[in-house]
């Protein structure tokens, strides 16, 4: 059966390929962190760094992902970026040193970035191919899924101070299977048909591109810390992995969810309104200190980040409608760099103050200042 008659499982081997690199190989840190934290004693400010190399790795990957030198056909280099994705995954817990701590965390955000480039440019590719671009809400929500197994790990192997190195191997397993998936269900391409072409220079406005780094700040430092969020708060302990599975669940379908709003709203529009939904999140996870909070924190950001990051795929094609691969690159790479940034300012945030507040603070006033930039763009290019 050709490439272009499989829509519906070209987006499950997309879903395949997200939950690999993205919501285990990216995300699987967070509900590990804190047992390793107590097993290791490691500070705040190195797990935050451990983060902040994984971000740099995937502010490397999200800008070199776009090059035109790279030639290979896209679905060879997005199975070898999965299969680097989970053994760096895995590798983690087989060493127990800080600096290969943050050599395999910058490998595998690099894997991260080329496995969301190349799996997000492929498969939208061939759903436009055959009309089915609704089915991006099924590649999309790899990200959530990926999460998800990523939270059921926990109480299957255990969150003690020991079991740290059992759960990295787990979660490199987990992500080896989503590597296989992505393989059998997104095949070659049909026979006579080239890599994707070399594009020029993207065309998305400097102000979105900002906006869009300004989300990587916003959301992550929750993203990163909100189990160990959960751990710091007496009689909680418990909730940890309810929390990042409310975090998984409401991420999985939050694309379809906003791209229902887009349709209604513009692209730009639910863009901005997502961020303003996301801002008051960050904050409900640090004021208070109670169990709704935290649930409601995770809800609302898990609800936003991976439409939001959706949103901002679309706009910024529809913006550069010639280069959507570079656009893309040049997106990922924006939100790297934000991302790269915040776990740090939260890890040595927290060592100073022993508090989440005042990072959380700085991270929410960023991304209402990513929804006010957002609608500048939307009134300037009357979208």
């Amino acid at each position: 059966m050709s490439a272009s008659a499989r829509p519906l499982a070209v987006a499950l081997g997309g879903c395949c390929a997200l939950a690999a690199a993205m919501g285990i190989g990216r995300f699987v840190y967070t509900p590990i962190l804190p047992a390793m934290v107590e097993g290791l004693g490691l500070a705040t400010s190195q797990a935050g760094l451990i983060a902040s190399a994984n971000f740099l790795g995937y502010l490397i990957g999200g800008m070199t992902a776009g090059s035109p030198r790279i030639t290979a056909p896209p679905r060879s280099v997005l199975l070898v970026m999965l299969a680097v994705s989970a053994g760096t995954t895995a590798a983690m817990g087989l060493v127990d040193s800080f600096v290969l701590f943050l050599l395999l965390r910058f490998v595998g955000g690099a894997a991260s970035a080329y496995g969301l480039v190349f799996a997000s440019s492929l498969v939208l590719e061939r759903l436009a191919g055959t009309g089915r671009e609704g089915l991006v809400s099924v590649h999309f929500a790899g990200v959530g899924t990926g999460i998800v197994l990523s939270a059921g790990l926990v109480p299957l192997i255990g969150s003690g101070g020991d079991d740290w190195p059992a759960l990295w191997l787990g979660a490199g397993a987990l992500a080896a299977l989503g590597l296989v998936g992505a393989a059998v269900l997104i095949p070659p391409a049909a026979r006579g048909a080239t890599a994707l072409p070399a594009e020029g220079p993207h065309r998305v406005p400097f102000a979105f591109v900002a906006a869009y780094a300004l989300l990587g700040f916003g959301y992550v430092i929750t993203a990163t810390f909100i189990v160990a969020m959960v751990r710091d708060t007496p009689g909680l302990r418990v909730l940890e992995t309810p929390v990042w599975l409310a975090f998984g669940l409401a991420a999985a379908p939050s694309v379809a969810l906003w791209s229902w709003a887009a349709r209604r709203l513009g692209l730009l529009q639910a863009y901005a309104v997502a961020a303003l939904v996301q801002a008051a999140g960050v904050l409900a996870g640090v004021v208070g200190g109670s169990a709704a909070g935290l649930f409601l924190s995770a809800i609302l950001l898990g609800g936003t980040f991976i439409g939001m990051t959706a949103l901002g795929f679309g706009a910024a094609r529809a913006l550069s409608p010639d280069t959507p691969r570079r656009a893309v690159a040049i997106m990922t790479a924006a939100f790297g760099f934000g991302q790269m940034i915040g776990p740090s300012v939260a890890g040595f945030g927290h060592d100073l103050t022993g508090s989440f507040l005042l990072p959380s603070v700085l991270a929410a006033a960023g991304l209402l200042l990513s929804a006010a930039m957002t609608m500048q763009v939307a009134r300037r290019d009357g979208r």
